[in-house]
């Protein structure tokens, strides 16, 4: 029901927009997390959009260089990354939320969906 996409490889510096698409039911109404996992690490949170779009978090290691949006109408959320890091290679997953992330954003348990991840390599 949600399928991430818009992953590749890049040189430092250079920028992706990664999408994540909602099929099978509307996630107008849910927040949007997008959490990465790099080789040997683990997953951690991103960035983050209530459904209103009104409240967007970010983890220090990207505020600055990522946005979070999101486009009702299209049921998808997208998330602009530039510039980009050899240290942001990671597989992307975006996940939703019934709930209000005010102070869940971060945690795994708090997403209802899961989408497939996608790739993002960032070479130096």
């Amino acid at each position: 029901q949600l399928q991430a996409s818009g992953g590749g490889l890049v040189q430092a510096g250079g920028s992706l927009r990664l999408s994540c698409a909602a099929s099978g039911r509307t996630f107008s109404r849910y927040a949007i997390g997008w959490f990465r996992q790099a080789p040997g690490k683990e997953r951690e949170f991103v960035a983050g959009s209530k459904w209103s779009s009104s409240g967007t978090y970010y983890a220090d290691s990207v505020k600055g260089r990522f946005t979070i949006s999101r486009d009702h109408a299209k049921n998808t959320v997208y998330l602009q990354m530039n510039p980009l890091k050899p240290e942001d290679t990671a597989v992307y997953h975006c996940a939703a939320s019934s709930r209000d992330i005010t102070t869940t954003r971060g945690l795994e348990w708090a997403y209802d969906y899961w989408g497939q991840g996608t790739q993002v390599t960032v070479s130096s």
